[in-house]
């Protein structure tokens, strides 16, 4: 990413975090002298920028000056920080006076999808997705990995808070630069970006799963292809959380396509309304997803039913058969004197063509009602 970057091994000067209450909620509380600039947040600060006019502003100082310069007036402050801690985001939320509850949310990963108004500031929830490749999809494969993105859009100010090893925003930022038009619109036009790169990665993850949902159906109504029930299972509990993801969200962006906002320009607001579209459309591919998978599902189990009554067919049919000569050989084991042709030249003989015979009428029979 260009601009500046911090020296992830600078001195850091921690002061004591002390907590007060606010609604209820345990806030860490930073002294005056940890609010210096961007050197607190060492490890955690990806990159950030003033933008005035649309345009990058080199200008010399750390993000602090930058955003007393914003608050007059000339352009914002987009602040981009990875997985910070409980004190970093304490030093954010002084510096920018982000409400405690915000704060708390995106200090802890694996949140709900939202978007909630403080003030004059929004702060929104977004999952991220990402497709892991794979050579074979077997019952432990992992297809779909999710992460967050949050974000805090004020006067002036726009910081991303990323939790998860994917859902970079670098290559957004540096397309963004190129088009200084829709960086001049503000604050609530990086939201908008941000929203459409997520939803954009719902699309490219959804064309990838039904490859493999394709791939899984068509190796399911292969002979013995219920032997492939456990992928399909598999299968599903990605495609969930992938829905867990998409469905949430719906609701949040149908407000950012209605919501009257100082942040949000009638011109913004067209953007997110084609999002939302994206969106609704994404979301229903999900859900047939979830849909199939079930059918295909329901198709395997009763595969599995068909198989275990073919079993028990077969078994039946050689057991009738085996039962024959048993009982025959049976019968005349118990070496009575009366027995019928037991003392003939040939009664051996017969009683064993009459095995032979009887066996061979039961298997062709068996085998004509498909039981062999």
């Amino acid at each position: 990413m260009t601009g500046r970057r911090w020296d992830m091994g600078a001195s850091r000067r921690v002061g004591r975090v002390f907590a007060r209450r606010s609604g209820g909620t345990a806030v860490p509380e930073v002294p005056e002298f940890d609010l210096v600039g961007s050197g607190k947040l060492d490890g955690a600060l990806v990159d950030w920028a003033y933008y005035r006019d649309g345009r990058r502003d080199t200008h010399d100082g750390d993000y602090v000056d930058a955003l007393q310069r914003a608050r007059r007036g000339e352009g914002y402050v987009w602040i981009g920080l990875f997985e910070p801690n409980e004190h970093q985001l304490a030093v954010i939320g002084r510096q920018f006076g982000l409400h405690a509850l915000a704060l708390e949310d995106a200090t802890e990963a694996h949140q709900r999808p939202k978007l909630e108004r403080y003030g004059e500031t929004l702060f929104a929830v977004l999952k991220t997705v990402r497709y892991v490749p794979h050579d074979d999809l077997t019952a432990t494969s992992e297809v779909v990995e999710s992460g967050e993105v949050m974000v805090f859009c004020g006067p002036g100010f726009v910081i991303t808070v990323r939790h998860g090893d994917h859902g970079e925003l670098t290559g957004l930022r540096q397309e963004l630069e190129k088009e200084p038009k829709r960086l001049a619109a503000g604050p609530g036009a990086v939201l908008h970006a941000i929203a459409d790169h997520v939803v954009d990665s719902y699309l490219e993850v959804a064309a990838a799963v039904q490859a493999d949902i394709d791939q899984i159906e068509i190796e399911m109504f292969s002979p013995r292809g219920w032997r492939n029930i456990d992928r399909v299972y598999q299968l599903k509990r990605e495609v969930l959380e992938l829905k867990r993801a998409v469905a949430p969200l719906t609701g949040p962006m149908r407000a950012l396509a209605t919501l009257r906002h100082p942040m949000i320009t009638d011109e913004t607001r067209d953007y997110f309304r084609d999002v939302d579209d994206h969106l609704l459309r994404v979301k229903e591919q999900v859900v047939s997803f979830d849909e199939l998978l079930s059918s295909i599902l329901q198709a395997g189990l009763a595969q599995v039913q068909v198989s275990e009554n073919e079993d028990m067919r077969r078994i039946s049919a050689w057991v009738a058969i085996i039962a024959v000569p048993t009982l025959i050989a049976g019968v005349y084991g118990m070496n009575f004197d009366n027995m019928p042709i037991l003392t003939t030249r040939y009664g051996y003989y017969v009683v064993l063509g009459g095995m032979l015979v009887a066996c061979t009428v039961l298997y062709r029979l068996f085998r004509k009602n498909n039981w062999l």
